[in-house]
């Protein structure tokens, strides 16, 4: 009896298990092959069962074997159908196991006591369905939040936390001795099963604090630039006023001097002071980069710094007055990728190596990013994301994160290469 209680209880725990693999990741595939791989783990993980309870018997050696195997199966099955393929959907896939486990753990309590195994699988599906409920209405928007942002490397630190709660469980529950050898063990895995969901509340808690004080500095830094591209903006027009001004003043003697000029004849001299007030006036004429005001200003700022160092941005803009995107993000990724270009060129001492290529098309139809500039360094990638590394270690590289967010969150392309001495970046989302 009691192997057949703990063969359906293991069938509902997988079920649960792969439902909540599908629940809390974006998926890569459609959704009838992404629920095609998951039944095909959740026949695996079945058959596994059947060889652990049935055939091989009491054979310590070959459960380790086939739970490992039932554990890789489960965490590839939770990355091979995830949008993103990094520590975060590992860390998911480990926090899936635990919940799983603790409501078969629950289940298996209610049979101990009961002895009723009809009672005892009908309160252990309720125990994972009232748990997988509560996780989709409180947890997911805030996981999902986290799991679309930025890919930082306390994911790999916390995914020690469900690591060691499985390993707990394990060692409790299952082996080399299980509840049903030690029973009296209830009322400890209750407790343990509590401080597992408190500690993963707390968890939460503090990876969303920290993502949503990752978005405030992000904010302030292009409100800090905005500012910058408004202050600058303002200063060219007031500068150009007076300069206008100037010049409507002088405008009278430059038409005597024109009048004195045509009765000598001296057309030669009257053609170079047009040239001159053209000059001028085109000098002292307000560039308008694009209609959106946000990414003007961006824009324009970027342009300041890029002229006092002295190097050439060479802009191809289409971007219109109203965006298909978030107007502050896409100025956050346009500063981000210009100042990274402009810092690769600034320490070239050859005027025709410091200057950027800059193409930013925003059409109803699509958004294209690419920025082109020399690179002479050698550029190292990440494995995982495949975007450069920060020469400066590990703390550094935060905007490439930042854009890196940006695409993942439109559902968009980012890539970048650097061959022959030429490093580009494409950013690409077709709406």
């Amino acid at each position: 009896m009691v192997d057949y209680f703990r063969y359906i209880s293991y069938m509902i725990s997988h079920i649960f298990l792969l439902l909540f693999i599908y629940s809390f990741v974006t998926h890569r595939y459609s959704e009838r092959k992404t629920m095609g791989i998951c039944f095909s783990s959740f026949l695996v993980l079945t058959l596994t069962d059947c060889m652990k309870l049935t055939l091989l018997g009491d054979s310590k050696f070959f459960f380790v074997v086939l739970t490992v195997v039932q554990i890789f199966v489960t965490q590839s099955t939770a990355i091979y159908i995830s949008e993103t393929r990094d520590n975060r959907v590992l860390f998911m896939g480990l926090t899936a196991s635990n919940y799983v486990i603790a409501g078969s753990i629950i289940s298996a309590i209610f049979f101990i006591y009961s002895k009723n195994m009809v009672m005892a699988l009908m309160g252990g599906f309720l125990v994972h369905f009232s748990i997988w409920v509560f996780l989709y209405t409180k947890i997911r928007e805030i996981w999902l939040k986290c799991y679309v942002g930025e890919n930082r490397k306390e994911w790999w630190e916390l995914c020690l936390i469900p690591v060691f709660f499985y390993c707990g469980f394990s060692f409790l529950a299952v082996f080399p001795y299980t509840i049903y050898d030690y029973p009296k063990n209830s009322i400890g895995l209750g407790m343990f099963i509590i401080t597992m969901f408190v500690s993963y509340v707390v968890v939460f808690r503090y990876v969303e604090s920290e993502s949503n004080r990752a978005g405030i500095y992000w904010k302030n830094v292009l409100f800090e630039t905005y500012i910058k591209g408004l202050e600058n903006q303002y200063h060219l027009v007031e500068q150009s006023e007076k300069n206008l001004k100037i010049l409507r003043h002088d405008m009278r003697h430059y038409s005597n001097m024109i009048d004195a000029l045509l009765s000598q004849e001296e057309y030669g001299e009257i053609r170079k002071i047009t040239e001159y007030i053209h000059g001028v006036t085109d000098e002292n004429k307000v560039i308008r980069y694009c209609d959106n005001l946000i990414i003007h200003s961006i824009l324009s700022q970027m342009m300041e710094k890029a002229w006092k160092l002295d190097i050439t941005v060479r802009p191809d803009l289409i971007i219109p007055k109203e965006l298909p995107v978030c107007d502050y993000e896409l100025a956050a990724v346009i500063a981000n990728l210009l100042e990274n270009a402009i810092n690769s060129v600034k320490d070239f001492k050859e005027k025709e190596k410091r200057y950027v290529d800059a193409k930013i098309h925003c059409t109803p139809e699509h958004l294209l990013i690419h920025m082109k500039n020399i690179c002479e360094k050698e550029v190292k990638f990440d494995p995982l994301t495949g975007l450069p590394r920060s020469a400066k270690g590990a703390e550094h590289g935060l905007g490439m994160q930042s854009v890196a967010a940006f695409s993942d969150k439109i559902g968009g392309n980012i890539g970048c290469y650097c061959e022959k001495g030429i490093f580009q970046i494409i950013v690409y989302v077709g709406f």
